[in-house]
């Protein structure tokens, strides 16, 4: 399933992104006819909280209208809809970019701040913005909401 979030749900479309789906998130001023054109062409189902640009998308693409308006209430509403499994394949993406995140070479450990080295796990690298991704607290964290999320 890939999914496209407009500029209302950008958050939501990072936690997307952090559960392992492939989410584009509009940019800033997207016209609506273009964000329908790339949903048409890349055949994405577009998340929105625009009443008006759910209506004129709908004849064309997978609409799905989030009327929820904070992040984990959007979750359990997508759950609903798309059966969007959280845990799905956590942080093989790239939060930035949705890039499918590869290995990281060992050598890169040494970036990785000593406090966050001892807790192990594999250290991941966006190949296209070189962003590198460690299981620090803050994935620990993550990990507990994406979890809090399947079960609603």
């Amino acid at each position: 399933m890939r999914l496209f979030c407009d500029e209302m749900l950008a958050r939501l479309g990072r936690w997307l992104r952090a559960a392992g789906y492939d989410t584009t998130i509009a940019e800033g001023g997207m016209l609506d006819a273009a964000l329908i054109a790339q949903c048409v062409t890349e055949q994405r189902v577009l998340l929105t909280r625009d009443r008006h640009l759910a209506a004129i998308a709908d004849a064309r693409v997978a609409v799905v209208h989030l009327a929820e308006s904070d992040v984990a209430g959007q979750a359990r509403a997508l759950r609903a809809a798309l059966d969007i499994d959280w845990q799905r394949a956590p942080f093989t993406r790239c939060l930035v970019d949705n890039t499918p995140l590869a290995a990281a070479p060992p050598e890169m450990a040494a970036q990785v701040p000593p406090s966050s080295r001892t807790a192990g796990g594999p250290l991941r690298l966006c190949p296209a913005c070189d962003h590198l991704y460690w299981p620090g607290g803050h994935v620990r964290r993550m990990l507990t909401r994406l979890a809090e999320w399947n079960v609603s």
